[in-house]
């Protein structure tokens, strides 16, 4: 297996001439896809088959966030804003039963949706807790203010689309829950005591497993307060591989991202060196991903072997 270690988005509704070429040559170990790669669900499947289609191979990895809600990237094809987690949270607290059952019909239809089009992985579910007086960017992104609950509902989450041939990816590991600001366009930075981090953020990321994990761009200052999570060594070994035992491939947000305050390569060197086995750029920019492309390493042993446990998690 002879890919890179980066995830990387592309600009248009399909392949252009050089993104074609870049995928061939350089091998990325992923796709990520966003609206602005999305007209309607034929030009969508087309588009998936031609990147399969390059590598040859069906279970290459396309990511998708269709979280449901604000982040549902499927609006052209299917309306699931209403279903955002805050709104499964809330119906579990009224309703357990009621909760189970509709959950369950949301995951199914969004799996049969994603399995046609040949998406393997959605980046959910998001375990970060609501916590109060802090940004929006999470909000309705989470399922309750209650770890309990966030961990339960993460869990079925994770099931439900394991069972229909999905991987998943929990985010943002740490915990972005206490971030007072949007990481897209400043550094947030946590002052919290390590106390309670562990007694709360930190809890459905222990709670939960699953084979990805993708990064918070946030600065823990209790733990490191010169880096964010995605750079830091200390809270990649201490905290996401050693308290919470994360054991999968663990993917940086994304690194364009203000939240970053060093050159694109820089990002990725620092990404990498400090812990991520893989890193992620969403923009679609030509220019940006061939200079990431220059210094991103080839995938290790590591990263092959999990690779292979996703191969058979969607068989």
């Amino acid at each position: 297996m002879n890919r890179k270690a980066i995830i990387i988005g592309i600009k248009g509704e399909a392949l252009s001439r050089e993104e074609s070429s870049i995928l061939k040559s350089e091998k990325p170990w992923g796709i990520i896809l966003f609206s602005r790669n999305i007209n309607n669900y034929y030009q969508l499947k087309s588009l998936i088959y031609n990147i399969k289609n390059i590598f040859g191979n069906q279970n290459y990895p396309i990511l998708i966030d269709q979280e449901g809600g604000k982040v549902s990237r499927l609006n052209k094809i299917i309306n699931l804003g209403m279903f955002s987690q805050k709104y499964f949270g809330t119906l579990y607290k009224k309703d357990k039963k009621s909760f189970l059952e509709q959950y369950r019909n949301y995951i199914d239809k969004v799996s049969i949706i994603l399995n046609d089009l040949g998406v393997n992985i959605n980046t959910v579910p998001v375990l970060d807790v609501a916590r109060k007086k802090t940004n929006d960017i999470i909000g309705s992104r989470s399922f309750s203010s209650d770890y309990k609950i966030v961990s339960k509902l993460g869990s079925h989450c994770i099931d439900f689309f394991k069972k229909n041939k999905i991987a998943t990816v929990i985010k943002h590991i740490p915990g972005h829950g206490l971030a007072r600001s949007d990481s897209h366009f400043y550094t947030p930075i946590v002052n919290s005591p390590k106390k309670e981090l562990i007694k709360i953020d930190f809890k459905p990321f222990r709670a939960c497993k699953s084979l990805f994990a993708m990064t918070a761009h946030i600065k823990y200052s209790s733990y490191d307060s010169h880096n964010v999570a995605t750079q830091s060594k200390i809270v990649i070994s201490d905290v996401i591989r050693k308290h919470i035992g994360f054991k999968g491939i663990l993917i940086s947000d994304d690194l364009s991202m203000k939240a970053l305050k060093f050159s694109l390569k820089q990002n990725a060197i620092k990404s990498i060196e400090a812990g991520c086995n893989i890193v992620l750029h969403c923009n679609g920019n030509y220019k940006e991903i061939k200079k990431l492309l220059e210094v991103v390493p080839k995938i290790d042993s590591f990263i092959v072997k999990k690779t292979s446990q996703f191969n058979k998690l969607i068989g």
